[in-house]
């Protein structure tokens, strides 16, 4: 019985050898770490809820929807919701998606072809590079200088040697929390020949807005989400740009591809805007108490930040062993070591409530010791 199971298996490992691309097989399946029971600062979410009030009226509300018919396929009412909360022009056309994995990799379907290249600085958001691998584009990755600003320089030559179909500049960019001068990035832009995309997941941590970019150039879109906010559960990523762009990219999207619970969650949410805002400038807050109490401790470096997060480096003690040993005391970061030769040594912490921020501050002078 055995040798039978066993040549089963054979057989179907063939077949999925055979069938399933051979740059897949070599991918390794994104990896989301087990927070159970720990302080879980690793994702930058937001850890504050909902007064309990408002969590029964939108609980109520859903009792309204109904579970057998399809959603909106256009999501019109959110779309409404998210221009009033977030400013944006009627003139703009906005496309959501599935968080905003799901609106790169309509970036990337809609621009894929032979010899066709996606081009971001790096360190930056991991999906740039994976969403492109997936639909076979060529992906260039040009360094961040020293100080994690854009290196100018090689950026236009890399841009003019592959003329890119897509780039993508993170602002502010993960992991390292920082705005890129608005000079190089405009440089960029200026250079380029392809679409640009600004993405603003991090819009509610810093006073920067590109959206006035889109009335100067013709090549920008900007890209936002509501998981930062205190959404992440929604899955609910937009875009934002000229209707020419997002009409052909919104013929990759697939129907009904932002479900009947989320619309009706972020309707809800967008009501109270003002609530998530709150929440964001106690975050803020709380950054920079993290930051300058994390300036005083011996054996790490620390970076300013305009976003949710810290970025650290460990002079002392390896990054890994810090992050064992803060796993061991319930927190869980986000290591960054071996992901590029810039984030040597590093970590990453999400801001959150201050009685977490104080655990975090606890374990990590415990865990340097």
């Amino acid at each position: 019985m055995s040798r039978t199971v066993s040549t089963k298996t054979d057989v179907l490992a063939e077949r999925v050898k055979n069938l399933v691309r051979e740059d897949v097989r070599a991918m390794s399946a994104y990896h989301v770490a087990d927070a159970g029971g720990m302080v879980k600062l690793d994702a930058m979410e937001n850890p504050y809820g909902w007064p309990t009030e408002l969590q029964q009226q939108w609980l109520q509300e859903l009792q309204t929807v109904s579970l057998n018919r399809y959603p909106d396929p256009q999501a019109d009412n959110v779309k409404s919701g998210l221009r009033r909360a977030m400013g944006i022009d009627e003139k703009h056309s906005i496309l959501l998606g599935n968080g905003s994995d799901e609106i790169i990799q309509h970036l990337a379907l809609a621009m894929a072809g032979p010899g066709r290249s996606v081009l971001a600085p790096e360190p930056s958001f991991v999906m740039y590079r994976v969403i492109a691998q997936f639909v076979q584009m060529n992906y260039i990755g040009v360094p961040l200088q020293a100080d994690f600003d854009l290196d100018q320089d090689n950026m236009l030559a890399e841009i003019k040697q592959h003329q890119p179909h897509l780039i993508f500049l993170a602002l502010s960019n993960n992991p390292t929390g920082n705005l890129f001068s608005e000079k190089k990035v405009r440089a960029v832009i200026e250079a380029a020949q392809g679409l640009v995309v600004l993405d603003e997941a991090y819009t509610a941590f810093t006073d920067a807005d590109h959206l006035s970019l889109l009335d100067e150039y013709d090549n920008v879109v900007v890209m936002r989400t509501v998981s930062k906010i205190g959404l992440a559960g929604l899955r609910l990523g937009m875009l934002v740009g000229h209707p020419l762009w997002l009409t052909e990219i919104d013929k990759v999207r697939l129907p009904y591809n932002i479900n009947v619970l989320t619309q009706y969650s972020a309707e809800f949410a967008l009501r109270h805007y003002d609530l998530l805002m709150d929440q964001a400038a106690i975050l803020c807050s709380e950054r920079e108490r993290l930051l300058k109490t994390l300036s005083t401790v011996a054996g790490i470096d620390v970076w300013p930040s305009e976003a949710n997060f810290l970025l650290l480096r460990c002079q002392k003690k390896s990054a890994r062993d810090v992050f064992e040993a803060l796993k061991q005391r319930g927190v869980l970061v986000k290591l960054l070591d071996g992901a590029h030769p810039l984030l040597a040594q590093c970590l990453r912490v999400t801001v959150s409530t201050s009685d977490e921020n104080n655990q975090f501050l606890e374990a990590l002078s415990a865990s340097l010791s």
